[in-house]
């Protein structure tokens, strides 16, 4: 089924990342992209994925489409994801007021010590992300930084 993911960056590149909530069945407690979830049947995945943004991190953010890629994951025996995915980049304007049913934690990192965490703790981060991160910081990385350029610029 379709599904999306986000990733918001600060005006200073860091990327917003969230730890899933332990109420969550599947990855709970598991560190990801800054917001994830499913549009409805008829909905469009931007906007399904703009309105989460505001449900679950609490500011607003204008997402700019990047690609979108299948992955299928099994989680411990207590279910599985097969899900075609549309990934998103958005700047990130304010403090973010998580929904803690949702978020457990958030924090702000540089790509760089988010690529090196990949490598050192892979266990600790979901396995979307885990597909999502190299491609976007690959052949997605230009838009990525031309997002943060017409903010800064």
């Amino acid at each position: 089924h379709r599904a999306f993911s986000v990733f918001l960056f600060d005006q200073t590149g860091k990327l917003l990342l969230q730890k899933r909530s332990h109420h969550k069945r599947l990855w709970g407690d598991f560190w990801s992209n800054s917001c994830c979830s499913h549009p409805r049947p008829h909905e469009n995945t931007r906007d399904a994925a703009e309105k989460r943004v505001r449900e679950e991190l609490g500011v607003d953010s204008c997402l700019h489409f990047l690609f979108k890629f299948e992955y299928r994951a099994r989680y411990d025996g207590r279910g599985s994801e097969h899900e075609l995915c549309y990934v998103y980049a958005g700047l990130l304007a304010g403090e973010p007021k998580v929904n803690e049913f949702e978020v457990g934690a958030w924090r702000m990192i540089c790509p760089q010590s988010l690529d090196q965490e990949l490598v050192e703790k892979p266990g600790v981060f979901t396995p979307w992300l885990k597909s999502e991160w190299p491609r976007l910081r690959g052949s997605h990385w230009n838009t990525v930084k031309g997002l943060l350029s017409s903010e800064n610029g």
